[in-house]
């Protein structure tokens, strides 16, 4: 249906591909197996939709139309082959050419598919390839095209390509949007030009552009372009100089001007239309986030000490740790979010071969050499630098043994067995000398023993606060970790684990090798009572951060705490989502994802006064000027009756004395263009730290609010100037063409 003109670059996603005989074969559907045990194998129809954005798929039981489909950009993976948990164990009876894995963000179940032929299956793999491909290189315009093209295709209910009011009215309520009938017939009618109650054509055209209308980008584009209503170059420079745009040259803006205008005669005349600008305002130039700090910018060749980590807890575990499955596919997943220390939680097995699981409890096991497989295999596919396995051990000398001999065999040279700098092998490596490498934290031999001559278990203070009463049961496993493996001791060469007794200054040189594990509790004493003395012996050496066991439903506690006295390894259980796996992705989303984040130099300096408690007065304003919202999502796509009513919250994550969090009013049934125009100002004594965060929800009057978006960020990578927020769903996923537009003004005193 060819309801409305968009611009050559933004036609439909399928269009651009429906010569592709791969992308066909995916619209006309194929008939897969879906395998989810050894014994059920079910045949189901999955087919492309015409959007090129989703595929349907058949249920045994019927359901919401919306619960029959998944989308593109919540794929995280697509592996051939028996790539995953599921296939290696349940997939034997199909070749292993037949099979393909999608894997989706957050807590989706992974899709184990095998199709009727080789060929069938390399199709989706190939096609799946090239439309997540072409997903990711649309534009914001474009997305905003195809979003409106598949919602026109979804209200002409008799697929006439016209438009009643009824149908007019039914997709202003898909784009979330409850506008006054009045108002929306007085539109529809100066559209009508054939006056005959239907719009068709060019009238769609016009009615699209008026409800498109963005007045307040026209109001800062009219400042500058004067009385022709075009940008010169110089007008432009001009916009990015008060933008507060470090190259805000005559040459950049003439390169913008190239880059994003879409008229080629405004173009050769080295002039930008409206469109053009809205076109870079949209753009990740014009993006809150600042472009430059997407790829790796920082000093990559500092100590591992110097660096935020990003770390997961019971990394094993895809729900929670009473009775949740455990699975290899949770340690790919961790990797795919850019995660680089894991955990491995190791006891006794059957056979001789050691088991991970969360100890007595109810979570299945996996077997440790599974693991160590899927590290061998997914480790460093989003990041180079080097991931640390925090293991757990409670395994008795010989299944020791046997850890050490799966971790030699399977990682071969990935392996660190001997310290680098055969000179210094006390001093820790940085990031960019480990590049590729794996590094085992656990257990020494003989330095790391107790006053009694015990080996200290990795979780030492937790088991004697809040084990008690699983004393009996805990007994043998404490008689196994005396003991310690000289196979095993020998891979701790980084990373040994020991106990932090205090933080008075030792009469011996730090060691920095030593990695204290803390419950959060403990952590959180520390940084009460000794922030500063905690602040220093971070500088020197590795601390890791768990949650307290007592959080039976993988909960997790806020990371900024801990980041804020400059530990380094703050592991969340990386399977929950919330706003704490939301301030872990905001921290690590910069310096190319790659899970290394350097931390600022007052908490890497051996001799810093750096006390979060006491951070000195404000040296930093923050003013956020909340301007209007673009196309938010529909919370239930059930009711065409619901609307959202938004307001925005931007909180403020950083030293105790810097985290606020104000909120605009709530814009009653618009979600496609609400606008607010409030100011929300924050004063920051330690800007070095501080994540700002930017939530969109959903008002109500009797219960709480409904979570619509977020997007998390660094303040020192916030840029200033009029700038678009790119919203994300709870489970990180894109929510294009979603946007929040803010004015961005950051004061240094």
């Amino acid at each position: 249906m060819e309801f409305w003109h968009v611009p050559e670059t933004s036609l439909c996603l399928c269009s651009r591909l429906t010569e592709d005989e791969d992308v066909r074969a995916m619209l006309r559907g194929s008939r897969f197996r879906k395998i989810r045990s050894r014994t059920w194998h079910k045949e189901r129809l999955y087919r492309l939709q015409e959007d090129g954005l989703s595929v349907w798929f058949q249920r045994r039981i019927p359901r919401a139309p919306s619960q029959h489909i998944f989308f593109l950009q919540h794929i995280e993976a697509v592996r051939e082959g028996h790539q995953s948990e599921g296939l290696r164990r349940f997939g034997g009876a199909f070749a292993p050419a037949r099979c393909l894995t999608i894997a989706f963000r957050g807590r989706r179940k992974n899709l184990d598919l095998a199709a009727p032929t080789a060929e069938e299956a390399q199709r989706w793999v190939r096609g799946l390839a090239k439309l997540r491909a072409r997903l990711d290189a649309m534009t914001q315009r474009e997305r905003l095209d195809h979003w409106i093209h598949t919602y026109l295709h979804r209200a002409d209910s008799d697929q006439d390509s016209k438009m009643s009011f009824k149908e007019i009215k039914s997709l202003l309520r898909m784009v979330n949007v409850d506008m006054n009938d009045m108002y929306a017939y007085r539109l529809f009618k100066e559209c009508d030009h054939s006056n005959n109650e239907r719009l068709e054509g060019t009238e769609i055209e016009e009615f699209l552009r008026r409800l498109l209308k963005r007045p307040e980008l026209e109001e800062i584009f009219y400042k500058y372009s004067g009385e022709d209503h075009v940008l010169s170059a110089p007008e432009l420079r001009e916009f990015l100089e008060d933008q507060g745009e470090d190259g805000a040259t005559l040459a950049h803006a003439q390169h913008l001007i190239q880059t994003y205008e879409l008229n080629e005669t405004a173009k050769q005349h080295e002039l930008m239309t409206l469109d053009g600008f809205m076109m870079y305002l949209l753009s990740p130039n014009g993006a809150a986030l600042d472009p430059a700090h997407m790829c790796v910018f920082q000093d990559m060749d500092q100590p591992l000490a110097h660096y935020f980590i990003s770390s997961s807890h019971n990394t094993y575990l895809t729900d929670s740790q009473i009775g949740g499955p455990s699975s290899t596919e949770a340690y790919v997943r961790a990797f795919a979010q850019g995660c680089r220390c894991v955990e491995l939680d190791c006891w006794e097995g059957p056979g001789g071969e050691p088991v991970i699981y969360h100890g007595h409890t109810l979570t299945s096991k996996i077997l440790f050499r599974d693991v160590v497989q899927a590290v061998r295999d997914h480790a460093f596919t989003l990041s180079p630098y080097p991931v640390i396995l925090s293991l757990e051990n409670h395994c008795g000398l010989e299944q020791q043994a046997a850890m050490a001999r799966h971790l030699r065999t399977i990682l071969g040279d990935m392996l660190v067995t001997q310290a680098l700098d055969s000179q210094n092998p006390e001093e820790l490596p940085s990031p960019e000398q480990l590049k590729g490498r794996v590094l085992v934290k656990g257990k020494k031999l003989p330095a790391v023993r107790s006053e009694d001559g015990r080996i200290l278990s990795d979780r030492e203070e937790e088991e004697e606060e809040e084990e008690e009463e699983e004393e009996v049961e805990a007994a043998e496993q404490r008689r196994l970790a005396k003991q310690i493996s000289p196979e095993l001791s020998a891979l701790a060469v980084y990373c040994c684990a020991t106990r932090l007794r205090n933080l008075r200054p030792a009469p011996t040189l730090p060691q920095p090798c030593q990695v204290s594990s803390l419950s959060e509790r403990k952590a959180k004493k520390l940084i009460r009572e000794a922030g500063n003395s905690f602040v220093r012996h971070n500088a020197r050496q590795l601390t890791r951060v768990y949650p307290l066991g007592l959080r039976m439903n993988s909960a997790n506690y806020s990371p900024q705490e801990m980041w804020n006295s400059g530990c380094q390894l703050v592991a969340l259980n990386f399977q929950t989502p919330g706003y704490e796996m939301d301030l872990n992705a905001g921290r690590f989303l910069i310096n190319g994802q790659c899970g290394y984040v350097l931390k600022p130099a007052c908490l890497r300096q051996p001799d810093t006064t750096f006390d979060p408690e006491c951070p000195g007065p404000p040296r930093t304003t923050l003013t956020i000027q909340v301007l209007t919202a673009q196309q938010l999502p529909k919370l239930n796509a059930e009711k065409p009756n619901s609307i959202v009513d938004p307001l925005v919250r931007v909180e403020i994550h950083g030293v105790p004395a810097d985290c606020a969090r104000k909120e605009t009013n709530y814009v009653l049934n618009n979600g496609f263009n609400p606008r607010w125009g409030q100011t929300l100002q924050f004063q920051l004594r330690a800007p070095e730290l501080v994540l700002v965060r930017f939530v969109v929800e959903d008002y109500d009057t009797t219960s709480p609010n409904d979570f619509v978006g977020q997007f998390t960020l660094p303040l020192n990578s916030l840029k200033q100037g009029y700038r678009h927020i790119h919203l994300l769903s709870k489970d990180g996923a894109s929510l294009s063409p979603a946007t929040l537009f803010v004015h961005i003004r950051i004061q240094c005193s």
